[in-house]
């Protein structure tokens, strides 16, 4: 009787992917894991996690959108 032994293969993670989006968040490939300034670590475990740039957002560092808000009032006080 023989016993296959299996050794686990080392690999090497695939990079993660971050988007810049104009006037807009940053995709990035999830799942992830943000460390903020204090320390503390949000795991994001959705397929893409919107990291905001603006830093308008009530959600930050993640994106709430508020970006498109301001946007909206800048473009509507030009016309």
């Amino acid at each position: 009787m023989s016993t296959e032994h299996r050794v686990p293969s080392v690999t090497t993670p695939e990079p993660r992917r971050v988007v810049l989006v104009d006037s807009g968040p940053a995709l990035i490939d999830g799942p992830v894991d943000l460390v903020t300034p204090d320390g503390s670590v949000l795991h994001c475990d959705r397929f893409r996690v919107a990291l905001c740039l603006c830093k308008r957002s009530s959600i930050y560092p993640l994106c709430d959108t508020s970006h498109r808000l301001r946007r909206r009032r800048e473009q509507a006080d030009s016309a």
